[in-house]
C-alpha cells in the first residue's frame, strides 16, 4: 500500500524550501540591487558617502557605520569583485530562511566592521560588502555540522574546496585589503550557524496515539541523505 501521508509530508516540506528558497533568490536580488544604487549616488558625489560612513578604527562617531558600511564601495571594481560572491554565498545562507539569515547578516556586520573598529591601526575609513561575504561562506561551510543536514554539509565540503583561496586574504598582515574586516566577518558567519543552528528535534514517527512508527534510535546516514534530497525535490 502507498503511504500517502508520507508522501504528502514530503510534498509539503519541498514546497516550503522551494518557496524559501525563491524568496532567498529575491532578497539577494534586491540587495545586490540596492549596494548598486547606492554606489552610483556615492560615485557621483565623488565617494564622500564612503568617507562620512566608513568604520574609522576608534572614532566613537563612527560606530553607526558598523551597518552603513557594508553597503558602500570605493571603485567600480571594488563593488564588482564582491557582487558575484556576495549573490551566490549570500543566496546559499538565505535558502533554508529568510528570517535566520537577516539576523545573521546584521551579526555578520557587526563583527565584520568591530574587528576593523578595534584592532585596525590609523585613521582610514573602511567600507565594503566583503565582510559580509566572509560571514556568509562561512556560514554555509559549517552550518550543515551544526543543523545536522547532510545536503547542507556537502555543499558546504564542496565551497569550502571551491573558494578556499578566499581565506588568504583573511590572514594577518595582507596587503591592500581590510583583513581584519574579512576575518571578524568570518568569524561572525561560523557564530551565526551555531547561534541559528536548527534545535528542533527530528523524527521519523507519527504524532501522538497509537498509530505512529516507532523511530529509529540510530537513523542511517544513507536514509537521511534520501530524505534530504527528496526535501529538495531531487528525489
Amino acid at each position: 500500500m502507498r503511504d500517502t501521508e508520507g508522501t504528502g509530508d514530503t510534498n509539503g516540506r519541498a514546497e516550503v524550501m522551494v518557496a524559501e528558497a525563491r524568496k532567498a533568490f529575491f532578497v539577494m536580488f534586491a540587495f545586490v540591487a540596492l549596494i548598486w544604487v547606492v554606489q552610483l549616488v556615492n560615485a557621483a558625489d565623488g565617494y564622500d558617502l564612503s568617507r562620512d560612513h566608513g568604520v574609522v578604527p576608534g572614532d566613537l562617531d563612527s560606530l553607526p557605520a558598523l551597518l552603513s558600511a557594508p553597503l558602500l564601495h570605493w571603485s567600480w571594481n571594488h563593488i564588482e569583485a564582491n557582487s558575484g560572491p556576495l549573490f551566490v554565498f549570500g543566496f546559499l545562507a538565505a535558502y533554508r530562511g529568510v528570517t535566520r539569515f537577516l539576523g545573521l547578516t546584521l551579526l555578520v556586520a557587526l563583527t565584520s566592521g568591530a574587528a576593523v573598529w578595534l584592532f585596525e591601526r590609523g585613521g582610514v575609513d573602511t567600507v565594503g560588502a566583503s565582510g559580509l561575504v566572509f560571514g556568509y561562506f562561512g556560514y554555509v561551510v559549517v552550518r550543515g555540522l551544526f543543523d545536522r543536514h547532510l545536503v547542507d554539509t556537502l555543499i558546504g565540503v564542496v565551497m569550502a574546496a571551491s573558494f578556499a583561496y578566499l581565506l588568504t586574504v583573511a590572514v594577518p598582515g595582507t596587503p591592500g585589503v581590510s583583513w581584519l574586516g574579512h576575518l571578524g566577518g568570518l568569524t561572525g558567519g561560523v557564530l551565526g550557524a551555531w547561534l541559528f543552528r536548527d534545535r528542533g528535534k527530528r523524527s521519523a514517527g507519527g504524532g501522538g496515539g497509537g498509530g505512529g512508527e516507532e523511530p529509529s534510535a540510530t537513523a542511517s546516514p544513507r536514509a537521511d541523505l534520501h530524505k534530504e534530497l527528496g526535501d529538495l525535490g531531487l528525489l
